[in-house]
């Protein structure tokens, strides 16, 4: 297994042991509410702020699944990149999303695409 598989690994492991709430709570001190609702797919901005309380209320499935997915992402991206180089990542045009914002793709369900561009970012290669 590659060090980008173990790595992608590790991160699946730390996410699904997590609550949703431990989830959205890093995701907001790392990426900020707003980019986190936006991925998330809900106009409520300040609703990542309730999603991350312990007793607040839970995302649906398909904002789960996207949560989880940036989750992974993010943890991926930080063991090697500051904060501020991740949330460009996130937010800036991607090639290999067709200049799609990471942000946008994830959105849109693109998990699968986001995640290969993610890994294309850290280990240098072109997936595309």
């Amino acid at each position: 297994m590659s060090s980008t598989q173990l790595l992608w690994a590790e991160a699946h492991r730390v996410t699904i042991r997590l609550n949703v709430h431990e989830i959205v709570s890093q995701l907001n001190t790392h990426l900020g509410a707003t980019l986190v609702a936006t991925l998330a797919g809900v106009n409520d901005r300040k609703l990542p702020y309730r999603w991350a309380k312990p007793d607040g209320p839970i995302p649906g499935d398909a904002a789960m699944q996207r949560l989880q997915t940036a989750h992974r992402i993010w943890h991926v991206l930080s063991a090697n990149e500051p904060d501020q180089v991740v949330r460009a990542w996130f937010i800036g045009a991607n090639p290999l999303l067709d200049e799609t914002p990471p942000v946008m793709a994830l959105r849109e369900g693109d998990l699968r695409g986001t995640a290969k561009a993610a890994e294309s970012f850290i280990d240098g290669t072109w997936h595309g």
